[in-house]
């Protein structure tokens, strides 16, 4: 049995997130008040018993609930997965900026906006009432810089394919000069390896291909760089999974996110996709989602 939370902000991307889910066969229901989260689970626990494939359910949650049903959700969660239940709480978070860009272009009405509070102020308040449940989630997806089918793309792989007991690891490169990931669990800086941008030949060329990746393979920094990232994730992830974590976040970032970021991630991607089960690569800059492999 397996039970999904999708939470967030209002015009973060939770209805297509959900939609993604119910395409991959999840039964789900938008907007559940959290007070009725112990029925469902007893419902659901009684389909299971009777049958024999994996029971898979969805729920939304939002801030549409009430204050008080909203501070009991952690406590129902966690005494949910005391009792062995795979449930898994996915949040979906955007600047202040973007949701309000987003509800500007689409004329939608905030939820919690009224002739007394205005958008900005409904967005903040939103924010105040989720934070508990943003503070418990397994999986934080910001979604500032992703499109519709960006979003998809990420929600299919990381949730909806996750069909593993074990974790689920990310490795994202991005560009300093963009921002830093805020949904990464690790961060690492590698600005101060050689940059092929320098290198008017190389200039043209991303860390996906031949002459970066030349390049930057021969040089021993970047070789050092790369063994000590290895090095400590080879010790550190397994005491993750140790202690049932689903999901986890290695940003790896460099000026641009074109070259240093791109070929390490690659590299890690490489080196532990044989070791776990549910390994990814995404290039942010690139827009590039791929190298999905289960084992």
């Amino acid at each position: 049995m397996r039970l999904v939370v999708i939470s967030g902000h209002s015009g973060s991307g939770k209805s297509t997130a959900l939609h993604v889910l119910e395409d991959a066969g999840f039964t789900c229901v938008d907007n559940l008040p959290a007070s009725l989260l112990p029925q469902l689970i007893s419902h659901i626990e009684s389909l299971a018993k009777d049958e024999k494939t994996e029971t898979k359910f969805a729920i939304s949650i939002d801030a549409r609930n009430t204050w008080q049903d909203l501070e009991r959700f952690q406590h129902l969660i966690e005494s949910d997965k005391e009792l062995g239940l795979k449930c898994e709480v996915i949040f979906l978070n955007a600047r202040n900026s973007i949701l309000i860009q987003r509800f500007s272009e689409t004329r939608r009405k905030h939820p919690l906006s009224n002739h007394s509070r205005d958008l900005k102020e409904a967005i903040q308040k939103e924010r105040s009432l989720l934070e508990p449940i943003a503070d418990m989630a397994d999986l934080v997806i910001d979604t500032s810089n992703l499109n519709l089918h960006e979003l998809r793309d990420l929600v299919k792989t990381r949730v909806a394919g996750n069909t593993h007991s074990g974790m689920s690891i990310l490795f994202e490169s991005f560009g300093f000069k963009h921002g830093v990931p805020v949904d990464a669990e690790t961060v690492y800086d590698v600005r101060c390896l050689p940059n092929p941008y320098w290198k008017p030949h190389l200039r043209s060329f991303n860390g996906l291909e031949k002459p970066v990746i030349d390049f930057l393979s021969e040089d021993d920094d970047v070789k050092e760089m790369l063994e000590d990232i290895i090095r400590f994730l080879e010790r550190w992830i397994p005491r993750y999974d140790a202690s049932n974590r689903s999901y986890i976040t290695i940003a790896v970032g460099c000026t641009g996110g074109q070259h240093r970021s791109v070929f390490l991630c690659n590299q890690l991607f490489k080196h532990f996709s044989p070791i776990f089960k549910n390994v990814q690569v995404r290039h942010r800059e690139l827009n590039i989602t791929d190298h999905n492999r289960d084992n």
